[in-house]
């Protein structure tokens, strides 16, 4: 029997930003499969993962997870805002993300 994946993917695009200032505080989300606000809005208040290897291993491991909440929609094209515990480092743009489907609103 296949595994079956607990959460749905996405990518880090970036830091929320004006034209010349980066928000580090806020991170842009693209989620796979969602291309409209409407399709956004069943993840906000979902769970965001970015997990990475670092060099270092702390208890036996070298991997190592920033957490973060879905907070609300960024435009028409399903991306959307994320705040993490800690800040994205900006080498995690364009690396992927986990979205876990809880908490569940439905």
């Amino acid at each position: 029997m296949g595994s079956t994946r607990l959460y749905s993917k996405g990518r880090i695009i970036g830091h929320k930003r004006a034209k010349r200032n980066t928000r580090p505080n806020t991170t842009l989300v693209q989620l796979e499969g969602v291309s409209d606000k409407n399709e956004a809005q069943f993840y906000l208040g979902k769970r965001v993962a970015y997990v990475y290897r670092a060099k270092r291993k702390i208890e036996g491991s070298n991997v190592r997870v920033i957490w973060g909440r879905v907070t609300r929609p960024h435009g028409n094209n399903g991306v959307v805002k994320a705040k993490f515990t800690s800040n994205i480092p900006p080498h995690a743009f364009g690396a992927s993300v986990r979205v876990m489907l809880y908490p569940s609103t439905i």
